[in-house]
């Protein structure tokens, strides 16, 4: 974790800024503000919530522009590029982590906590690029370092849903359907983290991670296929 360098953070996103501010807030993660009690800004949360929002309806845009495909698809296509692994992911390949301002305890986690803070930037990063340069600034953005990824998506096929791939093969080899089980909760409640555990009967699989049980459940459905091998 370094202080804030607007030049640098703009670089890394290759956009320019008109106002740094938006682009700090949108790196601030809010245990930041424990420590740091003359922080003048506020931490990300807003940010995230508006970016979420602009990312959802540029994908969705983009999709039904250039696919006729059934609306089914076009949505299990649209959350695999939303989703909070793919903008861990993209997060990552910009550099965006050491820019990420947060607590000392929040610094010590590198996990899936740590992943989760990146997706959380990111979206705040595109609603602050909304607010500072509109909506076509943001438009652009998301289509060069999310959409651009769509023939990954596709290729490595991260549209299908690894419930729905886990119960299918499970039920197919095993005549098992799985079941799935929230083992632990931590966390404020702005922050839940659930574990899940997928099960064959009363055999744990594998367990997953996420900030609602669906999610964990997901995580958990997806390390259970590949332990499994299938």
């Amino acid at each position: 974790m370094q202080p804030f360098d607007a030049s640098s953070v703009s670089r890394i996103l290759g956009v320019p800024f008109s106002n740094a501010d938006f682009f700090q807030t949108a790196l601030t993660h809010r245990s930041y503000l424990n420590e740091h009690r003359g922080y003048t800004l506020d931490h990300n949360e807003r940010l995230e919530f508006l970016g979420d929002a602009v990312l959802e309806l540029v994908v969705t845009e983009y999709l039904y522009h250039h696919f006729p495909n059934p609306e089914g698809e076009l949505t299990s296509w649209r959350a695999a590029l939303v989703n909070g692994e793919m903008l861990s992911r993209v997060g990552g390949d910009l550099g965006i982590e050491p820019f990420l301002l947060m607590s000392r305890g929040e610094a010590k986690d590198t996990g899936r906590s740590r992943q989760y803070l990146i997706a959380n930037a990111m979206e705040a990063i595109i609603g602050a690029l909304y607010l500072d340069q509109g909506y076509e600034a943001a438009k652009n953005f998301i289509l060069r370092v999310i959409v651009s990824r769509l023939p990954h998506v596709f290729d490595q096929k991260l549209y299908a849903d690894p419930k729905s791939l886990f119960q299918e093969q499970a039920q197919t080899r095993l005549g098992i359907t799985p079941s799935y089980r929230v083992l632990f909760e931590s966390g404020p409640d702005h922050d839940k983290q659930f574990t899940a555990g997928a099960y064959l009967g009363e055999e744990l699989i594998a367990e997953g991670m996420g900030n609602s049980k669906q999610e964990a459940q997901r995580f958990a459905a997806k390390n259970a296929l590949e332990k499994k091998g299938w």
